[in-house]
């Protein structure tokens, strides 16, 4: 079994990691552990080799696409012959690479037989206690297993300067000082000691080149050797060939003509049409504190909606929401949201939403329910009734399941209806218990989603320059001179722009206003 998912996932799945360290696995089982360092699409850094070290499974580190595919094939190989999980550990730049792979020849593995097993699958303390040596045995087997692993390599250059590195940092390392030794470890958890002390030995100058947190560096020192690391290379974000090479004083190669240019910033925003755009609009207009959550309408956070307060991690909305409450009082709870989308609510937002019903919760809840799983490349979820493989599935009802956990108060919008968000927010707001509001419309990306009516036009002789159209935040709408200009790429005919314009200087084409 292979489950992939990224650094902050690993959180919320250490529990079972942990645990599963002790019982082994009867089979091969990967995790593929995706860091971010840089933050380009995350709430935090952190460098999930230490969950490997705590958890005492072995980790690979692929510094390239082929790495990626035969440091999986290696993975399981390791796993089924020491009984562990193990952890493969790519960074941002490693998912986003693209480089030819070889794919070799592929093994059917036939299904192992399954026996009982309680001393070994049932952590009772006295189990867990039998099966605790057996994992410090199997770090010691798997250190003696990487002293020759094939994953791991030195290439000789000059010995004044030897490098110990892993995953991409090591491309960054031949780029930045191609004449100097290498050590290249794939396998970086438990470490090759006698490897790494016979490469420490033939060189000067020992240096540990790694992103994120010292975690080769902290164990090449708790080995007695001179290394220099974080002393010269930050903990925060990403290296680059040009850092190394700054941070060693060593002049950058020029492996092509700079080219100096200004790029304007574009941050990310919600799509022309997006049917979480009124919503937010909706909430800023009413002033709402509003606690929100993981994935597009994270967006919502930024100018010129401005209508999100928090954004802690996946399900944390309604939880958050509950504590605000309990902490502030009843009456803070009359201008308080949580906003959370369906694909979220469904992971990790349920059982929230049954701590506030069970703890006397008054709050709103916003469903922004789209029908998939939008940021991360829509992907299905229980609520869209299709699998991950596209397979026919008993869809949740989201409405029938957010009643059956005791709110009594529910009611479905259409998010592109303003004036409908706007009167439901308010009435459920002011209600003196908890209430669920769903906004329901799919993605506007979505496939086979068609527009919703003509473009729209500005008429420019009815158009005051109030900038109230602005707050919305609308990538369709261009403000190269002080009245808006329509970008016909980019409209969809949604009409949220309409109904915001009081002067009805916004129109869709071939609709007529007074």
């Amino acid at each position: 079994a292979l489950v992939a998912m990224k650094h902050i996932g690993v959180n919320v799945a250490a529990d079972p990691l942990f645990t599963f360290s002790y019982t082994g696995v009867n089979g091969g089982l990967v995790l593929v552990s995706a860091d971010d360092p840089g933050m380009h699409s995350s709430q935090n850094e952190q460098d999930n080799r230490n969950y490997a070290k705590f958890a005492k499974i072995p980790v690979l580190e692929p510094s390239d696409s082929q790495e990626c595919k035969d440091f999986v094939v290696l993975a399981y190989r390791i796993s089924e012959e020491f009984d562990t999980p193990v952890m493969v550990r790519t960074t941002t730049r490693v998912a986003h690479g693209q480089s030819l792979v070889s794919l070799g020849e592929r093994r059917e593995q036939e299904l192992g037989e399954y026996k009982k097993n309680a001393p070994k699958y049932v952590m009772l303390p006295g189990y867990a206690r039998q099966r605790h040596p057996l994992v410090e045995a199997r770090r010691e087997a798997l250190v003696r297993y990487n002293e020759a692993a094939p994953v791991n390599r030195i290439e000789w250059g000059d010995k004044k300067i030897g490098v110990i590195t892993s995953g991409v940092v090591y491309q960054y390392v031949k780029e930045a000082l191609p004449e100097v030794s290498v050590l290249k470890l794939g396998m970086t958890f438990p470490l090759p000691e006698k490897l790494i002390k016979d490469f420490a030995a033939q060189v000067e100058q020992l240096y540990v080149i790694e992103e994120l947190e010292p975690f080769l560096e902290d164990q090449l020192k708790g080995m007695g050797l001179n290394v220099i690391g974080k002393e010269l290379f930050p903990r925060i974000g990403e290296l680059s060939p040009e850092l190394i090479a700054a941070s060693m004083k060593i002049a950058a190669r020029e492996t092509a003509a700079a080219v100096e240019v200004e790029v304007p910033a574009r941050p990310p925003v919600l799509c022309p049409g997006c049917p979480h755009r009124g919503v937010f609009y909706v909430i800023n207009k009413l002033k709402l504190t509003v606690a929100g959550d993981i994935g597009c309408y994270t967006l919502g956070a930024t100018p010129p909606l401005t209508a999100m307060d928090t954004c802690i991690c996946m399900g944390a909305s309604i939880s958050g929401a509950l504590g605000l409450e309990k902490a502030r009082g009843p009456e803070f709870a009359r201008k308080l949201v949580a906003v959370i989308g369906d694909s979220t609510f469904l992971h990790s937002g349920i059982t929230g939403l049954v701590d506030v019903v069970y703890n006397g919760g008054t709050f709103t809840t916003v469903i922004l329910d789209n029908s998939t799983t939008a940021m991360t490349g829509h992907q299905d979820h229980p609520g869209t009734g299709f699998t991950a493989k596209k397979e026919p599935a008993p869809a949740v009802n989201l409405e029938q399941l957010v009643r059956s956990l005791g709110i009594q108060r529910v009611r479905v919008v259409d998010p592109y209806n303003l004036a409908e968000v706007e009167a439901a927010l308010k009435e459920e707001t002011a209600a003196p218990e908890p209430s669920v509001i769903i906004a329901k419309r799919p993605c506007v990306l979505l496939k086979g989603q068609q527009p919703t009516g003509g473009p729209v036009a500005v008429d420019e002789d009815k158009c005051t320059e109030c900038g109230r159209c602005r707050r919305l935040g609308c990538p369709a709408l261009v403000f190269m001179q002080a009245k808006p200009s329509v970008d016909l790429t980019l409209c969809n005919g949604c009409g949220q722009c309409v109904q915001v314009c009081r002067f009805n200087a916004l129109q869709k084409v071939g609709e007529a206003h007074a």
